[in-house]
């Protein structure tokens, strides 16, 4: 059945789509952490971003039905609740943060964040981790592991080595390596301004979530975000993945100490709704606003309803503490493994985001994507649903919806010991 779906999925999408898995998954229904496939086998959903209050939440499909069986326009009418949806985000982040821009998905957020700091400095120029992934658009694509692309030193987007401790630029001490790394982000600014393009802005996922979630040095986000503004820059945090309590706070840049000027949100904000914002202060909103830009879907009722539904959830259940709970049991039980197997190369993360950084065996810390997908692979086996991230494509990545329970990380422990046990008796 999966073998004539793929082939039917080749022909009418064309080869190359990407899909999860060796063995495709033929996914049919999902309830709360679970997913169930064609045949009823239950897995543990440990990757999805989308649905963070969990799959087929009662309240989100209520929402749903209710709002589209009452009123769903484009976004040119007045309408109560989706005022009400851009207060509440807003109100999430600090004091000036007070107008939204609503679109569809985190790359149209980015490219929004985008225009919005080269409207407001009048500049082109933008840096990046070398790294990064913010989106797919011709625009937001740029900033795709610029390290990986063909050197352009005259491009309008460049890029700095991205911060972590586990593979530092140089053997040094902390306060140095931060030195280090700050550097490179002078660099970029400097080769912007070289170039003639002027710098705008920093785009960073505030955990830096696609380069594999590293423990950077203290202190470099807020002193990255001081150089940024003593350069004529803003600060964009891309809040899609680290955001909406992910971290067991509200935003990553929470955990990362810096405050951002623009912040960017998506998938988990509309639980499967195509839902997503940029956030700023009002005076440089309406200077984007100047461009004419809008979106013919963004600030629907139905985004209102859902969008308000997401956040009611997080704050009612509580799923924040659940967040930052049960996350910390799970990384300190992950991080109790690695004495007994080396290629645990490291442990990381924050909250329901987590990372384990494979690496080779009697090596010096050297990746190893093989094991990698190995991991992820075996797990699927054992009915864990998980993914390969990072850098070097070799670290597996933890990121469950945040209803994921004290119990569902027992299960997981338990699944993950045994598929160790199997690549150890190999």
């Amino acid at each position: 059945m999966s073998s004539n779906l793929v082939d039917r999925r080749n022909r009418v999408f064309g080869k190359g789509a990407p899909l999860f898995y060796r063995e495709p998954l033929h996914i049919v229904k999902g309830e709360g952490t679970y997913l169930f496939d064609q045949d009823g086998r239950r897995y543990v959903d440990m990757y999805n971003n989308v649905p963070c209050v969990g799959h087929a939440h009662p309240r989100i499909v209520e929402a749903i039905a209710k709002q589209q069986s009452t009123l769903n326009v484009h976004s040119r009418y007045l309408h109560e609740d989706i005022l009400e949806l851009a207060e509440r985000l807003t109100g999430l982040h600090k004091e000036g943060m007070d107008a939204a821009i609503f679109s569809c998905t985190g790359t149209e957020a980015n490219e929004v964040a985008l225009r919005l700091v080269r409207a407001c400095t009048g500049k082109r120029g933008i840096i990046c981790s070398d790294a990064a992934y913010h989106g797919n658009s011709e625009a937001v694509g740029k900033l795709t592991h610029v390290r990986r692309k063909e050197s352009d030193m005259g491009s309008d987007v460049q890029c700095f080595p991205y911060p972590q401790m586990f593979r530092p630029v140089a053997d040094v001490s902390t306060d140095s390596l931060c030195d280090a790394y700050l550097n490179g982000v002078k660099e970029a600014i400097d080769r912007l301004n070289r170039a003639g393009h002027g710098f705008a802005g920093l785009l960073i996922c505030s955990l830096f979530a696609n380069e594999g979630l590293p423990d950077i040095p203290e202190g470099f986000m807020s002193r990255a975000a001081k150089i940024v503004r003593e350069a004529g820059g803003m600060v964009i945090s891309d809040e899609v993945q680290s955001g909406y309590c992910r971290s067991g706070k509200w935003w990553g840049y929470e955990i990362s100490d810096f405050e951002p000027d623009v912040v960017v949100t998506g998938k988990p904000m509309g639980a499967g709704v195509p839902l997503a914002a940029t956030v700023s202060k009002r005076a440089f909103v309406e200077t984007f606003r100047q461009t004419g830009y809008f979106n013919t879907f963004a600030s629907s009722p139905l985004q209102a309803a859902v969008g308000l539904a997401v956040i009611d959830i997080i704050e009612e259940e509580n799923l924040a503490k659940n967040a930052s709970m049960v996350g910390s049991y799970l990384k300190s039980e992950l991080k109790s493994y690695q004495k007994q197997h080396e290629i645990m190369g490291d442990v990381r993360g924050h909250g329901l985001f987590i990372a384990i950084d494979c690496i080779k065996a009697n090596s010096n810390r050297e990746p190893d994507r093989e094991i990698a997908v190995r991991i992820v692979e075996g797990l699927k086996e054992r009915g864990f649903l998980t993914g390969v991230a990072g850098s070097e494509g070799n670290v597996v990545k933890i990121r469950p919806p945040l209803v994921f329970g004290q119990q569902d990380a027992e299960n997981f422990l338990e699944g993950f010991k045994d598929c160790l046990r199997r690549l150890d008796g190999e």
